[in-house]
């Protein structure tokens, strides 16, 4: 190995981790209280309200949340049954399916988004 020994590079490996878990325990504990989400919901919300039109495909969505094709479905799931977002059918593939932010989904990414960057400012920006 070469720019360090095996054990430097192992080390290196935990402490991510460790700061992975910090951030995101942070993010989920302040998400959850103050505006009743999940980390993977708020990234679902902050994918649509970014992308063209508050849409994406299902699969675009899978990929930011980083979970299975199934957990993600159960993710959509859960913010469809609160108002957050709307499925809809590809007009030019109909095995294609949209995932919509509505209105609702919109005002609380728009409300949980000073959190969220509250609380990446304070645990990233702490240990920099």
């Amino acid at each position: 190995m070469t720019g360090g020994s095996e054990q430097d590079l192992v080390d290196e490996w935990h402490g991510l981790l460790a700061r992975h878990a910090t951030v995101h325990n942070a993010l989920e504990h302040e998400l959850q209280a103050q505006h009743g989400l999940s980390v993977s919901e708020f990234e679902a919300l902050e994918l649509l309200a970014s992308s063209d039109h508050g849409k994406c495909r299902g699969q675009d969505l899978t990929n930011v949340v980083h979970l299975s094709q199934s957990a993600a479905s159960r993710l959509v799931a859960r913010l469809e049954r609160n108002g957050l977002v709307d499925r809809v059918m590809c007009d030019l593939d109909r095995r294609g399916i949209f995932v919509v932010l509505t209105h609702e989904g919109h005002q609380r990414y728009s409300d949980a988004k000073p959190t969220h960057r509250s609380v990446l400012e304070r645990t990233l920006r702490e240990d920099a």
